[in-house]
């Protein structure tokens, strides 16, 4: 039975009292608290990667009863929506960088790791057309078993045709394992999964939080254009649109005035030019 926010259950070990009291306090600490799965990622990689993000990511793994009953009696707004999101092996995360910020860092430290037999395929798992380094021999044999086209090219196999040997959620064998092994394909990922961040109450999932930095300047910088475009046809000034706004009047009050043979200083040379070509041809005209 978990207390009021603040709190926690009491029916239980000192040291696990003692956990949930010093998780409760990061929570409290932090503005930012993030669930992550840590499974498949091997303990050496992980302890790298703590020492990499020291200073600005803290890193907190128990078990989830233990993440759960923290963030339920924590008292800070939205921190117990997360509980849904601490899946496979899960971790809490501390750190006062932008959540944005904190996906790409973690993104950006992760690395490919072959595949173990038992293991769930991430995504579709390809084997691409192209040579390999296999002598002719069973190999042949067993790529075919997997669905695998392969023959002989230059004394060595070669797969004729890109090859979907697992789907995205499928068990990989131990005969695929080590086929994928052989050819270099590592699909999984070494690496923390973040699965959801809360900020200020409101919670930000995964799918919220990886952006494709390229598009999404692409799409912000067509969205400018087509706003000044607006602007501007509509003859709306802003601080972008006034000064070819004003161009453009000025180019257009210069345009009729000469049109009309009304003189300024900017047209009087224009138009005088104009009479005196007029009278030119006047001249000319009437042989006078």
């Amino acid at each position: 039975m978990i207390a009021m926010p603040g709190t926690y259950e009491t029916k239980s070990s000192p040291v696990k009292r003692e956990t949930v009291a010093s998780y409760i306090k990061l929570i409290k600490e932090y503005p930012i608290v993030g669930a992550v799965d840590v499974e498949h990622m091997p303990a050496l990689q992980l302890n790298r990667l703590r020492a990499q993000l020291r200073g600005t990511v803290l890193i907190k793994m128990a078990k989830r009863r233990i993440l759960s009953l923290a963030l339920e009696s924590s008292g800070k707004e939205g921190v117990k929506e997360l509980i849904p999101y601490l899946k496979g092996m899960p971790a809490l995360i501390f750190t006062e960088e932008s959540p944005f910020k904190l996906y790409k860092t973690l993104q950006r430290n992760k690395s490919n790791a072959p595949i173990k037999p038992g293991q769930a395929a991430p995504n579709n798992i390809v084997v691409p057309a192209g040579p390999t380094g296999f002598a002719p021999g069973p190999v042949i044999g067993e790529l075919g078993s997997l669905g695998i086209k392969a023959g002989i090219e230059g004394g060595k196999v070669a797969i004729k045709a890109d090859a979907v040997v697992a789907k995205a959620g499928d068990v990989v064998s131990a005969k695929l394992a080590s086929i994928l092994g052989r050819l270099g394909i590592e699909p999984m990922e070494i690496g923390l999964n973040l699965t959801a961040v809360c900020e200020k109450g409101e919670i930000l999932v995964k799918e919220v939080l990886d952006i494709d930095e390229e598009e999404y300047q692409k799409d912000f910088n067509a969205a400018a254009s087509w706003a000044f475009n607006l602007a501007f046809n509509a003859g709306f000034p802003t601080a972008d649109t006034v000064r070819p706004l004003l161009q453009a009047a000025h180019r257009d009050a210069y345009l009729l005035a000469a049109a009309q043979d009304v003189m300024t200083d900017e047209t009087k040379e224009r138009v005088l030019a104009k009479a005196e070509a007029q009278a030119a041809a006047l001249k000319q005209m009437t042989g006078s």
